[in-house]
């Protein structure tokens, strides 16, 4: 049975990781090493993120 890909690529989620902060506890222990609270604040900014992307693209068409 294959694992389900994730939304978002690595690299997306590394840049999130670099503005909230925590990317150095990404790069020396994983992804299972951030806190909750942290994970929630990426996923958080990464709906914003979207929303603003959504919205450009309503006013440019």
């Amino acid at each position: 049975m294959g694992r389900r890909r994730g939304i978002m690529s690595e690299s997306f989620k590394e840049e999130l990781a670099k503005e909230l902060g925590f990317y150095e506890t990404v790069k020396k222990e994983g992804w299972g090493a951030i806190r909750s609270r942290d994970a929630g604040n990426m996923v958080k900014r990464a709906i914003e993120i979207g929303q603003q992307q959504l919205a450009n693209n309503s006013y440019n068409q």
